[in-house]
Formats: C-alpha cells, structure tokens, sequence
C-alpha cells in the first residue's frame, strides 16, 4: 500500500494536522519540556537564594562573634584599669608624704608644727581624692549609734549625752557612693550603767 503526503523521518504516515517545522529549523519546545525548563531555573533561583541567605548568616554569626570577643576583652580591661582615675589622683598626696620623710629625717631638729601642717594637708589631699570617687569619710561623733553603720567597741556612761549617742569615734568609717566599706568604730553612751547613790 503505497502513501502519500508527508511521512515522519522513520517513514511512518505523518498525521493529519500535524505540521512539522521546515528542514532546517527547530522543533518549538513541547509543554513538558517548557515545565522541566521552568522548574530547572526555579530550582536554580532557589538555590542561588539559598547560598546568599547561608552566607549572609555565616557572615553575621561571625560578627557576632567578633563583637562579643572584643566585649569581653573591653570588659576585663574596665575591670584591670578600674582604679586607674583614684591611683592617680593618690599619687600626688604619696608625693607629698614622701617629700615630708625626707625634709624630716634630713633636717630631724626642724620645726615641728611644719612637719604636722604637712601631714595634714596631705590627709586633706587623700580624702579630697577619695571624696572625687566617690568615697565619703564616716565622723558620727555627736550622732545616734548607727548599727548598718557603725561598731560600737565599748558603752559608758555619759551624762553629758543621750542614750545611743556617739561620744567618742576610735576610726573613722567610709562609705562609697551609698555601700559602706568600712563601719566606724566608735564609742556608745550608756547611761543605765550610771548607779545611783
């Protein structure tokens, strides 16, 4: 049986409708080659997006990192160098001191209220500095006897002073800013202990 018309490259009867390109051209792509195409370049997007994304988070862990070591490092340095500003300020008060010996083992027959002036002004420096950081100085002579604040060494009576009261301060107390760092100690007024006649 002999055909006519057109037949497909492997000899078969081309059917009816169906147009095949020119020799010498290309076939247009078939639906599912189009989809496959189509998924191929999403999935390619997809993974392009991926790769930025993981290194974009690569590149913030790492910042993190870096911003937490150098926080430690700023942190151990405050903590080292935090008494750094109060040093300084102590060394011109040791200075003074220093300057002090030497004028009085130098010169030992010197007058001796110059000596004692020197000292004092140079008690006022230190606790001027200290009172630059914060660091008061605690004299609650004439005050009621504070527990949070104060160590009483002794009671005795006194008649001249309230129960309670402060009448004689043995070593000074300091506080920084509202802590306490050392209590005064201090002698209380006890006026129960007075025996009547």
């Amino acid at each position: 049986m002999t055909t006519t018309g057109r037949q497909t490259p492997d000899g078969e009867p081309a059917k009816a409708g169906a147009t095949e390109p020119p020799p010498g051209e290309a076939r247009p792509p078939s639906a599912a080659e189009n989809a496959a195409e189509d998924r191929e370049a999403s999935l390619a997007a997809m993974e392009a997006r991926l790769a930025e994304a993981d290194d974009r988070l690569l590149r913030s862990l790492a910042e993190q990192q870096n911003m937490r070591r150098i926080a430690a490092r700023e942190h151990q340095e405050t903590i080292r160098y935090a008494a750094s500003k109060l040093a300084a300020d102590l060394l011109e008060s040791i200075d003074n001191l220093e300057r002090a010996l030497k004028s009085a083992s130098e010169a030992p027959d010197s007058d001796p209220d110059r000596l004692l002036q020197g000292v004092a002004a140079t008690q006022e420096g230190l606790l001027a500095a200290l009172a630059r950081h914060g660091v008061k100085r605690l004299d609650p002579l004439g005050e009621p006897f504070d527990p949070e604040r104060h160590h009483a060494v002794y009671e005795r009576p006194e008649p001249s002073a309230d129960d309670g009261t402060v009448i004689e301060v043995l070593q000074p107390g300091y506080l920084i800013h509202d802590r306490l760092l050392r209590p005064a100690m201090v002698g209380v007024a006890n006026n129960s202990k007075i025996t009547q006649p």
